[in-house]
């Protein structure tokens, strides 16, 4: 995005759609998943999980996959960094002594392909998003299930080519979960569901907001050493910049607009027009700290996603759904209006990080 005004809305919108903003489209039913993997049962009954990205989410990914099932075990590891796949393994043999054999430590931006070549049948991608769509392709034309970390890419080609990867998945038949995890989430599908049943009536417009301070700030240069590349500082600081992580509304806020398109039934925007830019200096990083998108859907429906990473200001996670017959609010409670009263969920918790990995094993294993 820039600041140059044109009077091509067409144009306006194609140049929007390639920029950060186009990547939440790729939404958990945008993509189709999960899709149903093949029943396991080749050579032995052991699930071998290989993650690739040692960072804190990949790291908790791992761990929940390894619960998820009484027979995995994690063989193989890769990263950019060595000091990330060495604290990965020690962390993770602490909570999973016994499913954690990793004979395959592999480090370098072709990690990830040594890993997938390493006899793996199941991998976690969980690495910068930038890297998302070729890590994705390559998992899936091996022949891999796959527990994919949202967002699934920083720009529109990368989307078209995880929608891809996704038809190629479907065909071999593997077991693919994307980490939108508020659907797994038991309360957001009790309240989606109700959502969807009409319970407010038609919905007119949707709010959300993903009002933060700042996520990851940039380290300012002098930070840097002097033997490390521009990559490697990159990717240290990935967060901030734009071919890396997206920006604070595809890394964070996807998770409202995967909101959105629920309420929505999944189906896209007729169109979508945004602004946004740079409020507070950001060192060397080049990405937005403020996006609002006004989204247009049929029937004069809008949806309205203002996303902001700024310190000393109101925050604010929450999405506001208004009906013909009533209103949905999702914040803190979590609770749906209209003439018959207040509803608000009194059923079974889990942790959803857990449940989507959970679901993901169970698929496996169902076939």
């Amino acid at each position: 995005m820039t600041n140059k005004m044109t009077s091509d809305s067409e144009t306006s919108r194609r140049d929007f759609l390639k920029t950060s903003s186009s990547a939440a489209v790729a939404s958990a039913a945008t993509l189709g998943l999960i899709s149903r993997g093949s029943a396991y049962g080749q050579n032995s009954d052991t699930i071998r999980v290989g993650l690739v990205g040692c960072g804190g989410r990949g790291t908790g990914a791992a761990n929940q996959a390894l619960t998820a099932d009484e027979n995995v075990k994690l063989t193989a590891v890769a990263d950019v960094f060595p000091g990330r796949v060495e604290s990965t393994v020690n962390g993770l043999k602490k909570r999973h002594e016994k499913k954690v054999d990793v004979p395959h430590q592999f480090v370098g931006l072709d990690a990830y392909q040594k890993l997938i070549d390493s006899g793996v049948d199941l991998v976690v991608l969980a690495t910068p998003p930038g890297f998302r769509p070729v890590h994705f392709r390559a998992v899936v034309e091996a022949g891999k299930h796959c527990f994919i970390e949202k967002p699934m890419a920083t720009d529109a080609p990368g989307v078209r080519s995880i929608m891809e990867s996704v038809k190629i998945s479907k065909q071999k038949n593997l077991a693919i979960v994307a980490g939108f995890c508020w659907r797994y989430d038991y309360e957001r599908r009790a309240f989606y569901e109700r959502i969807l049943d009409g319970e407010i009536g038609d919905i007119q417009s949707i709010y959300a907001t993903y009002l933060t301070g700042p996520v990851k700030p940039m380290q300012p240069d002098s930070a840097r050493e002097p033997e490390w590349s521009d990559i490697q500082w990159q990717v240290r600081n990935w967060y901030n910049f734009a071919w890396l992580g997206g920006d604070g509304l595809v890394e964070q806020a996807v998770h409202s607009i995967d909101k959105i398109a629920w309420a929505m039934r999944d189906e896209p925007p007729v169109s979508c027009t945004a602004v946004g830019g740079r409020g507070i200096p950001n060192n060397s990083g080049n990405i937005f700290d403020h996006i609002e998108v006004n989204y247009s859907y049929p029937k004069g429906v809008r949806a309205f996603m203002a996303q902001r990473q700024q310190r000393r200001c109101h925050n604010e996670n929450r999405d506001y759904l208004l009906g013909t017959k009533g209103r949905g609010d999702i914040a803190r409670s979590i609770f749906i209006e209209n003439a018959k009263g207040r509803w608000s969920y009194d059923g079974k918790r889990e942790n959803m990080y857990q449940v989507e990995h959970n679901e993901l094993f169970q698929s496996i294993r169902d076939g």
